[in-house]
């Protein structure tokens, strides 16, 4: 059988990078002739991915709330994917961003739409029930969502509201202090006592080490940076403002209350609340008004920011107009 010029060329392509190595061409082709095909089953390694889940109780929308959850982790670990392909370029321009930043919406979004699996997909007599047998594991350990966090803005804007003004007047402040007044440490501190919940004593001891040194590492390629960093143009660019914005939404507004939403399903019942599964305090801190956590504050009007997250409570869990 006569080859064909455009396979001619393409082995003779191949033998130019194996030879360039100090390899043997003919050893490859001998491996590719002997390889069995390639399935779609052992390529996502879909028997291991179906066997990833393991129920604490016989209900069965405990399945559901783990595999949903699992879900959110890999969306989070494709975003991540994003943040590091941005900070690693090594000629950042807005068309760039806006591409990376449009996917990682794309992303959020996706699971903000999704939500309903968790709000309306599962009986809350189970839920009520099964949830006992979690504790202290709670969303709130998701430590893929605290390096989303990290890897959009300052770290000054994850540090607690009510403290972030005092640390932002200050110089050569470490990664390390701040990190002691990290806003979600309030949401897994006891109200009565002021003591760490099991929850976020799990949390830390396993992830504060690498959060920090994930801080460190992004002090100057996380996106407020890079945007920063971009000429006067490129920082003009309304579709990368528009991009930057819509991620401030969908993280800090729009992912929170979902949970918030789902709170109010579940956990809000008269005559006192339900404690969610990690001892959270849900009521103060989901609802993006309390937190006003925002990455990008200088992309806002005062307005914005003294409104933040409100319409959308009213809108979406309380049914106003």
């Amino acid at each position: 059988m006569e080859l064909k010029p455009e396979i001619i060329k393409k082995i003779e392509l191949l033998e130019e990078k194996f030879a360039a190595t100090g390899q043997d061409i003919s050893s490859y082709l001998d491996g590719l002739l002997y390889a069995d095909y390639l399935t779609y089953w052992d390529y996502i390694h879909l028997d291991t991915l179906l066997t990833m889940q393991s129920p604490k109780t016989n209900f069965p929308d405990e399945k559901i709330f783990i595999i949903y959850h699992q879900i959110t982790e890999l969306y989070f670990k494709m975003m991540l994917h994003e943040y590091e392909q941005i900070s690693n370029c090594e000629e950042n321009n807005a068309v760039f961003m806006i591409a990376r930043l449009t996917r990682i919406n794309r992303y959020f979004e996706n699971l903000t739409m999704s939500f309903d699996v968790m709000i309306d997909g599962m009986e809350p007599e189970q839920f009520h029930k099964f949830r006992m047998s979690l504790l202290p594991a709670s969303g709130f350990q998701s430590v893929q969502y605290r390096m989303v966090e990290i890897c959009s803005t300052d770290f000054i804007n994850l540090v607690a509201k009510d403290v972030r003004d005092n640390y932002s007047m200050m110089e050569n402040v470490t990664i390390e202090e701040l990190f002691n007044h990290i806003y979600w440490k309030a949401g897994a501190t006891e109200l009565a006592t002021g003591k760490r919940t099991l929850t976020l004593i799990q949390f830390e001891e396993r992830y504060s080490q690498q959060l920090i040194e994930l801080a460190n590492k992004n002090k100057n390629t996380n996106i407020w940076n890079l945007y920063k960093c971009l000429n006067e143009e490129d920082q003009k660019n309304d579709n990368l403002i528009i991009a930057m914005r819509q991620l401030d939404v969908n993280v800090n507004i729009n992912w929170p209350l979902c949970h918030y939403k789902s709170a109010v399903k579940y956990l809000q019942k008269d005559p006192e609340d339900i404690k969610a599964t990690g001892g959270t305090n849900w009521q103060k801190y989901l609802p993006p008004r309390f937190q006003k956590r925002i990455f990008y504050p200088e992309l806002w009007s005062d307005e914005d920011k003294d409104s933040w997250g409100k319409n959308w409570v009213k809108s979406v869990v309380f049914g106003l107009a």
